[in-house]
């Protein structure tokens, strides 16, 4: 039977259900209970899906026990696999895996590196070089080539490249090291004649290997038992908080950029009711003078869009996780208004006519993808659309982890499709459709819109501003190259 808990289904219940201590060590109770919260909607909203995802993956390294690392990155990818195939809109799951992945890999290898830790698997090679014990080998870099297939679980494997070059009249020197070899032949005035062909002898364990990348001196040990190894759970756990605590100050992170964008008298447009665009519209409201006008976001985020504007209810919550999950009604931002800032509430008909009159756009968004694009709230691309038929800068505020390293190859596939009862109402719907038939309405009503890279001028991040052109070397620093398929 799966954990319970007394609290309404969400991330709160959630959380307290992983910090109790009763069924700990069965964390497929957990995983099943997230899929089932996923699937239903119960938690939503990319900040709200990364931090149980971080929290469950948190529970399931400490619990789980592995032989070697391949070990462990192929169980961590089959949970990744499962919680994404429960919510594969949801791109904030697989980012957050992705994220623990390379952890893990940049764990092992920086223990690896300072010879402090030594993982097998049975097979007697290295779980993750693919070497023997004891061996070392030169490794041509230019020839590593990522498996992306499920043999090896996406590991790097180098092609190891060894070139002797063997003359029966004496030994060849390479140039790479003619400054390193004070008595070579040719500064005691003699030559050696070129060699004449290449020999496969494998070299001797001083002997001097060239490649056509670089030159490595190497010794190889004689093989024996792996020397004493550390337990690397601490350290990846401590990485995993890391990134708890980064989704936690992100927003805090984001809103120190806004005093760079936001400057004094302008006129602000935004759209729907993101946290990360409130604070940033607060933090610079504290030096700055400004006007902001809010497209209210009907009909899926228009009330969530009230209460950011005209202050949060308690006795009348909204069926929100961003609000009722993510910040504590103790410690809910003061509203715009209440901060000095003049507010201006629109419906989204009237974007395009009031477009003339903005200074700047600032958008949130549900995800941004590898090649600049981004997922935000329906409305989202009309407001864009308008802007750049205006020449009006649009700027979107977004965390690091809610960059995907996909690209929308079937951008309409994304777009999730909401309750078409929000549009038109039931009751009215069943009257037209007995009016023309009752098959031939449709009704839809898109949650998200995708809106194209070329109508986004900068991104503001945790990290800083970047042009949508750039985002592609934020994703190579944040997620692995073998990790983008998480195929097992």
């Amino acid at each position: 039977m799966g954990p319970k808990s007394t609290a309404p289904p969400g991330l709160t219940s959630f959380l307290n259900i992983l910090n109790k201590n009763e069924n700990k060590h069965d964390t497929n109770a957990y995983i099943e209970l997230f899929i089932s919260l996923l699937s239903r909607r119960q938690i939503r909203n990319s900040r709200s899906v990364a931090i149980a995802t971080a929290e469950l993956l948190l529970r399931v390294i400490s619990v789980y026990k592995w032989q070697d690392l391949n070990q462990l990155i192929a169980h961590i990818k089959e949970v990744g696999n499962r919680l994404m195939a429960a919510q594969p809109r949801e791109m904030a799951v697989g980012n957050i895996v992705r994220r623990v992945l390379g952890l893990i890999r940049e764990e092992y290898e920086g223990d690896s590196k300072a010879g402090n830790i030594s993982v097998y698997s049975d097979s007697g090679l290295d779980s993750i070089t693919g070497r023997k014990r004891g061996e070392s080998t030169s490794v041509l870099f230019s020839n590593l080539q990522p498996v992306l297939d499920g043999g090896e679980a996406g590991l790097l494997k180098p092609q190891v490249t060894r070139t002797t070059f063997a003359h029966q009249g004496g030994q060849f020197t390479s140039m790479f090291s003619l400054l390193s070899h004070p008595g070579s032949p040719e500064q005691n005035g003699t030559s050696t004649p070129p060699p004449t062909s290449h020999s496969s002898v494998p070299p001797t364990p001083t002997q001097s290997i060239t490649t056509t990348a670089t030159t490595i001196t190497t010794e190889k040990s004689p093989p024996g038992p792996p020397g004493p190894t550390r337990d690397m759970k601490p350290g990846i756990i401590e990485g995993l908080q890391e990134i708890l605590d980064e989704l936690l100050t992100v927003d805090d992170q984001i809103a120190s950029y806004s005093l760079d964008h936001i400057h004094s008298n302008e006129i602000i447009l935004t759209h729907g009711s993101s946290l990360t665009v409130q604070k940033f519209l607060l933090k610079a409201a504290s030096k700055r003078t400004f006007t902001v006008i809010v497209a209210e976001g009907f009909p899926n985020d228009h009330e969530a869009t009230h209460a950011r504007v005209m202050g949060f209810d308690p006795t009348n919550p909204i069926d929100d996780d961003d609000i009722l999950d993510e910040v504590p009604q103790e410690q809910f931002q003061k509203t715009l208004a209440q901060a000095g800032i003049s507010v201006i509430l629109i419906p989204d008909a009237a974007v395009y006519a009031i477009m003339s009159r903005v200074n700047k756009v600032i958008l949130g968004t549900h995800a941004v993808l590898a090649n600049g694009g981004l997922l935000a709230v329906a409305g989202a691309r009309t407001i864009a659309k308008a802007a750049r038929d205006h020449s009006t800068p649009v700027v979107v505020v977004s965390g690091v982890y809610k960059l995907s390293p996909m690209y929308p190859y079937d951008w309409e596939a994304l777009v999730e499709i909401g309750d078409p009862g929000k549009v038109v109402s039931w009751e009215a719907l069943g009257e037209i459709g007995e009016g023309v038939g009752e098959k031939v309405v449709s009704v839809l009503n898109p949650i998200f819109d995708y809106v194209p890279a070329e109508l986004v001028d900068l991104y503001v991040t945790n990290l800083g501003g970047h042009a949508p052109s750039f985002l592609y070397r934020v994703v190579g620093d944040h997620y692995r190259h073998e990790d983008i398929n998480l195929g097992v």
